[in-house]
């Protein structure tokens, strides 16, 4: 990817995709600097990385009345901890992501007579920043069980993990629609032996989930989105993300 103008930045919150109530999103990830200089340092410093931490600052237009608009979500969120992703470019296949779990700990609104009624949000990482890509786009609507595109995104030493987002961002039918995702993997793109490495909990409304393998090694490379889809007449339409740190 070489250098971009920031047009089509896509943000995905709990339930919720904000990309068009959004005008501005910062994404942050620091290690505390700590002073590890001892005599035998040879007069230099020697800076050792401490707790590491993670933030997103989202600002935009307000708007409010369906649990996927900024002021819905972020009351039904404020003070909770739920999943975010941030692309920097589209949310298409494959395009690359950012995304965590995070603690919404403020929510702004409103502001001058005759302006646009603004918005801002901030959310601070309960987990690791991951850094991968989008296992299935939010534009492709679901109506019966499948299975998404394998990527390769490597095998897990001990001590690694896989993360995966969900977010389910609009659900419809007559009679108890849900949808079960999970993530899998083999050690093939065609997934002839696929092996379910988590399972999400089953969701019947709009809303967002964060998963992790549990840091043993896997030798698997491949991994891929599946889900099942039960009900009368169901259509869901969701984005995942997965990555390895």
């Amino acid at each position: 990817m070489t250098a971009i103008i920031l047009t089509n930045v896509r943000l995905f919150t709990a339930g919720a995709d904000l990309t068009g109530s959004s005008n501005k999103v910062e994404l942050q990830s620091e290690v505390e600097e700590k002073d590890g200089t001892t005599f035998g340092s040879g007069g230099w410093k020697a800076p050792k990385g401490g707790l590491a931490s993670s933030s997103i600052q989202g600002e935009g237009l307000w708007e409010a009345g369906d649990p996927g608009l900024i002021d819905d979500v972020a009351w039904a969120t404020l003070g909770g901890v739920g999943p975010w992703t941030v692309c920097p470019d589209t949310a298409a296949l494959g395009s690359l992501a950012y995304f965590t779990q995070m603690l919404r700990c403020d929510y702004s609104l409103l502001g001058e007579v005759g302006e646009l009624a603004p918005w801002s949000s901030k959310g601070s990482g309960a987990w690791p920043l991951a850094r991968g890509q989008i296992a299935h786009p939010p534009g492709t609507a679901r109506s019966s069980s499948g299975t998404g595109t394998a990527q390769q995104l490597g095998a897990l030493t001990a001590g690694r993990r896989l993360y995966a987002n969900l977010h389910v961002l609009s659900v419809a039918g007559t009679a108890a629609p849900t949808i079960t995702a999970r993530v899998e993997s083999d050690d093939n793109a065609g997934f002839t032996s696929a092996t379910t490495r988590l399972t999400f909990n089953a969701a019947t409304a709009q809303g967002g989930q964060a998963l992790r393998t549990d840091g043993s090694a896997i030798t698997d490379d491949w991994w891929r989105i599946a889900w099942s889809i039960t009900g009368t007449g169901p259509s869901f339409t969701f984005a995942a993300a997965l990555g390895i740190i």
